[in-house]
């Protein structure tokens, strides 16, 4: 299987990508001179809903999306990385919903801020990052929703004083290189974004020293921080979802992302939407509920290049979580999956080398029949797969490498072939890997 053709706004990335640095240079200084030469787009965009955390970001980016849209408005949107294509980080608000943009927007984008750049110490993602501000501040919408990149206080996306919100989901042990080794320090990095007197919004903190850090920040800013749990809340019953803060109670349907982990996350974005000023009845929320969409998130795979190699009758599924953290919502979802409906489950995985495999594969233990592992095509920071099969080995699972994703759904197809019941497979283990999925299943985000 072969990669898509690259567009002329792929390209020229491309060529920055072998100019410019590609790693994280955690510093302001640069972009906010970038800014400032290109007229400081930032200070003419929508109100903001600045959006960090380490898991479930990108639901709430999603989530907030809906609600915004479900209520007639338009919405840009940042998120970040991409899982096959640059132009996925950016959404353009249009009437009827939002739309990636378009080839020839994104290259006029770049080619400005590298221009405007001169040649300067930057960067590529801090370029980007200034692509963000130049299409935002020259196409109009109602609301901008802003995922952060990496951690918060440094990261390129911090540049504006007065969002609509700030949004902190869930904190736990990751980019442990860029941000530190404690769940202290990486929380503090992460509270970075919250700005003086400006609405904060907590989504649920397993660890009580990351919700300190995060709250104590929030009052040092003279902010009366929103935590999950205290309030504003949502729970499953009935198979619905219920919500609950100071303005009352909203009986929901369930969000129409799977797994128990998206009820809290959905509970931070309806608050977060709310406290950034915008009205949200019971039928707009209802309908972002059944709406709401994310890619290589619990993503039922039924149709592609792929299924073909699996098991007649298999149920697949793709999520890009790829931390202990992501392993263990995963895993309580395949939990719930399996109370449903009972099926081997089987996990076909690739991993980049910042993560921590054997902690991601815990979570499985006990619940996966046997794990196949496949490189990353797309990174070069992939683990080998037979590393990575050591690792699943090491955490308590059956595993053995496999050379492609398709060879590993075809050897599941062998050793499944006299089962009665099909098997349950989960593709993922990295947003990198769920990408190269995507793209080899032909099946791109839209």
């Amino acid at each position: 299987m072969t990669a898509t053709q690259p567009s002329r706004a792929e390209q020229e990335i491309e060529r920055l990508l072998g100019i410019y640095p590609r790693g994280f240079d955690l510093s302001l200084d640069r972009i906010r001179r970038l800014l400032d030469d290109l007229g400081r787009p930032q200070d003419r965009l929508p109100p903001v809903i600045h959006i960090a955390g380490t898991n479930g970001k990108g639901s709430a980016t999603a989530f907030s999306r809906a609600l915004i849209e479900a209520a007639g408005l338009t919405c840009h949107v940042h998120t970040s990385p991409h899982l096959v294509r640059w132009h996925e980080r950016y959404r353009l608000g249009a009437p009827g919903g939002g739309r990636l943009v378009s080839d020839e927007k994104l290259l006029d984008a770049v080619l400005r801020a590298e221009q405007t750049n001169a040649g300067q110490p930057i960067t590529v993602f801090e370029l980007l990052t200034a692509v963000i501000f130049i299409l935002f501040s020259e196409h109009p919408a109602d609301a901008a929703v802003i995922e952060v990149g990496l951690g918060g206080e440094f990261d390129a996306t911090n540049v504006f004083d007065h969002p609509a919100v700030s949004l902190i989901m869930p904190i736990a042990l990751d980019h442990q290189a860029w941000l530190g080794d404690t769940i202290e320090q990486i929380a503090a990095a992460k509270a970075g974004i919250i700005k003086r007197r400006r609405p904060v919004v907590l989504g649920k903190q397993e660890d009580p020293a990351a919700l300190d850090v995060l709250v104590k920040k929030a009052e040092r800013a003279g902010v009366d921080p929103a935590v999950y749990g205290q309030d504003y809340f949502a729970y499953e019953e009935n198979g619905r979802l219920v919500y609950q803060d100071d303005d009352g109670l909203m009986d929901l349907p369930l969000p129409a992302l799977p797994g128990r982990h998206q009820i809290a996350n959905a509970a931070a974005a309806i608050r977060a939407v709310k406290s950034a000023g915008f009205a949200l009845s019971e039928e707009v929320v209802a309908q972002a509920m059944k709406s709401v969409s994310w890619p290589a998130r619990l993503q039922r795979l039924k149709t592609g290049n792929l299924i073909p190699f699996a098991p007649p009758g298999a149920e697949i599924w793709l999520d890009g979580g790829h931390n202990p953290h992501g392993g263990r919502a995963v895993a309580e979802a395949m939990v719930s999956f399996e109370e449903r409906e009972p099926r081997p489950l089987y996990l076909v995985t690739g991993m980049i080398n910042t993560k921590d495999p054997k902690g991601y594969f815990e979570a499985f233990e006990g619940l996966a029949h046997k794990v196949y592992t496949v490189a990353i095509r797309s990174s070069d920071a992939g683990l080998d797969p037979v590393t990575l099969a050591h690792d699943a080995v090491e955490a308590g699972l059956r595993a053995e490498p496999a050379t492609s994703t398709a060879a590993a759904l075809s050897q599941i197809a062998v050793e499944t072939e006299t089962d009665a019941v099909p098997p349950r497979i989960l593709i993922g283990g990295s947003l990198y890997f769920a990408g190269t999925v995507l793209e080899d299943n032909a099946t791109l985000p839209e």
